[in-house]
Order: C-alpha cells, then sequence, then structure tokens
C-alpha cells in the first residue's frame, strides 16, 4: 500500500497529495532565502504568513508558520545574547569568560570539549536532514514522472482500439477460439496476453485486461510487460474468455493514487452505485455491458476455512449450485441493487484489496451481463 507523505504530513488522496505538493512548493521558495532573513524580515514573513498572503491549501502552511515563529524566538534570543555574555562577564569569543575561570584547566578543557560535541552534532543533524529533503524532492519527481507515464501510455493504448466495421478476423493463434473484434485487433497483435477491456464510468477506471497462466505476473507488470507496481487488472487464471465461463473474475490493486482498481470501492456507497448502476467489460471477442449486482466484502481464506469463497466461483456444476453461490453473495451484500440472476447468465466479478476488513480483505464487486 502506497502512502503519501510531505514534511511529516500524511495525505490519503491523490488530491490531497497534490495539494500537499503545491503548498511544499511554495515553502521551498521561501526556504531559499529563509537563512539570509534578519529578526526584522523573518517577524515581517511570520506576519505575512499569519494574515494568510500565502495561497496555502493545506495543513503544511500552519507546520510551516509554526517553524518560522519558532525561527523569529531563536533570532530573538540570539539578539539579546551580546547583553547577557556582557552581564556574566564574557569577554569575547577569543578569550575564556570569567565564568570558566571559576573552574580549573582540566574542567574548562571538559566543558570545552562537550561544546565541540554538540556542535558536531548539530552539523550532522542538518547534512542529513539535508540528504533526506534532497532525497524526497527526488523521489516526488520520479513519481510524478511514472505517473504521468504511465497515463500517457494508457492513452495511447486507447487510442489504438479503432471503431469497429463488423469484419471479424481469427487473428489467434488458438483456431477453435472465435473471431477477434475488430476493434482490438492491434492491442492484441502487441501483446497476445491482452484477454478484454474494462471501463467503470465514475471509478477511473479504464484499462486493457491481460491473463497468463498464473495469478502472479500481472501483480507488477504492465501491459507492456515492463515492471509497474501498479500491476496490470488481470483475468483470474482458470477463467476462459474465448468461451466465457458462468463468472469471470478480474483482479487489480487497491492503488492509493487511484490506478487500477483504487477507486472501485466507491460502490460501497449506495447513492454512487444508483449514478452508476453499469459497467462495461469487453473480451477481445465479444463486447458487454454489466448491470452492478452485488457489492459486498469479504476475505481470502485458508484452504482449511469451510466458508464461501467468491474466488473459487467460476462455473457452476448445476443450477442448484448456481444459485447457491447466488445465496451466499447476497448475504453479504451492502445494500439491495434490485438486480438477480437466473442460471445461465453470465457474471464478472471485480476484486481489490480491502483494508476495512483485517488480514487479507477484499471488496467486491459482481455484476450480469445485460447486453
Amino acid at each position: 500500500m502506497e502512502n503519501f507523505e510531505i514534511r511529516g504530513r500524511h495525505f490519503r488522496t491523490k488530491s490531497d497529495y497534490a495539494a500537499g505538493f503545491r503548498d511544499n512548493r511554495i515553502i521551498e521558495g521561501i526556504e531559499r532565502k529563509v537563512n539570509k532573513l534578519s529578526l526584522t524580515e523573518v517577524t515581517q514573513l511570520r506576519e505575512d504568513l499569519e494574515n494568510k498572503k500565502y495561497n496555502f491549501e493545506t495543513l503544511l502552511g500552519e507546520d510551516y508558520l509554526d517553524e518560522i515563529i519558532e525561527l523569529e524566538e531563536e533570532l530573538k534570543k540570539r539578539a539579546a545574547a551580546p547583553d547577557s555574555r556582557k552581564k556574566k562577564g564574557f569577554r569575547n569569543k577569543n578569550n575564556v569568560s570569567k565564568e570558566l575561570e571559576d573552574y580549573d584547566s582540566a574542567m574548562q578543557q571538559q566543558i570545552v570539549k562537550e561544546l565541540k560535541k554538540r556542535e558536531l552534532r548539530r552539523k550532522l543533524f542538518l547534512a542529513v536532514l539535508g540528504v533526506c529533503i534532497a532525497g524526497s524532492i527526488g523521489y516526488l519527481v520520479f513519481y510524478f514522472t511514472l505517473y504521468e507515464k504511465n497515463d500517457i501510455e494508457y492513452t495511447e493504448l486507447e487510442d489504438m482500439i479503432v471503431k469497429d466495421s463488423g469484419v471479424k478476423i481469427n487473428y489467434s493463434d488458438d483456431p477453435e477460439a472465435p473471431p477477434i473484434l475488430e476493434k482490438y485487433a492491434a492491442l492484441y497483435q502487441k501483446n497476445k496476453k491482452l484477454v478484454g477491456w474494462i471501463k467503470v464510468d465514475g471509478c477511473d477506471i479504464d484499462y486493457p485486461v491481460m491473463q497468463t497462466s498464473n495469478n502472479d505476473y500481472y501483480l507488477d507488470h504492465n501491459y507492456n510487460q515492463e515492471y509497474d507496481k501498479n500491476g496490470s487488472i488481470f483475468m483470474d487464471k482458470n477463467c476462459t474468455p474465448a468461451f466465457p465461463n458462468d463468472n469471470m473474475i478480474l483482479y487489480g490493486h487497491h492503488m492509493k493514487s487511484g490506478k487500477m482498481f483504487g477507486n472501485l470501492n466507491r460502490y460501497a456507497s449506495e447513492d454512487f452505485f444508483k449514478k452508476n448502476p453499469t459497467f462495461t467489460f469487453d473480451t477481445i471477442y465479444e463486447e458487454g455491458t454489466y448491470a452492478v449486482m452485488y457489492v459486498f466484502r469479504s476475505q481470502i481464506y485458508t484452504e482449511e476455512d469451510i466458508v464461501f469463497k467468491y474466488y473459487q466461483f467460476i462455473d457452476a456444476a448445476s443450477p442448484d449450485e448456481f444459485y447457491s453461490n447466488m445465496e451466499e453473495m447476497e448475504a453479504l451484500q451492502l445494500y439491495d441493487t434490485g438486480v438477480l440472476a437466473d442460471y445461465g447468465d453470465k457474471l464478472i466479478t471485480l476484486s481489490t484489496c480491502d483494508d476495512a476488513v483485517s488480514g487479507e480483505g477484499r471488496f467486491v464487486v459482481v455484476g450480469k451481463k445485460i447486453k
């Protein structure tokens, strides 16, 4: 799971993190000249911050105001220091103070040694802090560059989808497979692990769907078969998109950035469901529109657990088995969608991780094909 943090502040959403990033840019601009400011100028800066001269969007602005207040107090203490040294009998920085003269030479050396240690620790702390700040800035640049690169790549993939003229050609290496839709032919030729395309309005889900002989590869690889921590949306290895199962299962990471199935849990809200009751999933062989039927939370269980495991329901051997699975999902549903399925209907299950459930929690949306 990703955790966005700037200057010790944690941000839960992509938009909040972006606002914090903008605030940090303003703060960095101020910091480049703060160490050159006099006490009077720092006081003016503090007043500007208090009077909202800088347009901060997050609590980073208040945090920085606290830092400037502390700096102002420190400068005031430094301004008063020469007087205090005079009152206490300091001669100048090149001479031993009268206070130190009250101690023997061995004690004086020990005091000076301790002061040097403190100064060294302060310099080391500042050096480490500088490295951390530089590293954080480097990570942010890398992250947003990667983020933008992924957006561009998926936009380019969408552009490769063409209007279907109705002409169907069997591009597949499997002679028994049905013809591939012309609209997905170019994408399939580029990567023959492509099995479809999923689009869920309101959730920013608009991705190719991949499949391999295992359920691990596309956890951290993208359509271009490059390492990518976002992974890809992928179909369970036991599903057969060319010959649709009773229930095909798609998996995707719940990325805090909103990537992949990061926003799928918006369906936890019944109001959101009412505004977005359907979604589309095309296999490379057939277009499909699905009505949201069940929304529920579950988890990954051990083999020994005798309990309904939604991720094992792909085909039903009989009507009784099919309706038994429907009853199990209905018992888990967060709200009643009013959509029911009959034996013979084709379903699709969208599955992602869920922090709301302890352990291996999962958030699940099940749809019924309606056209």
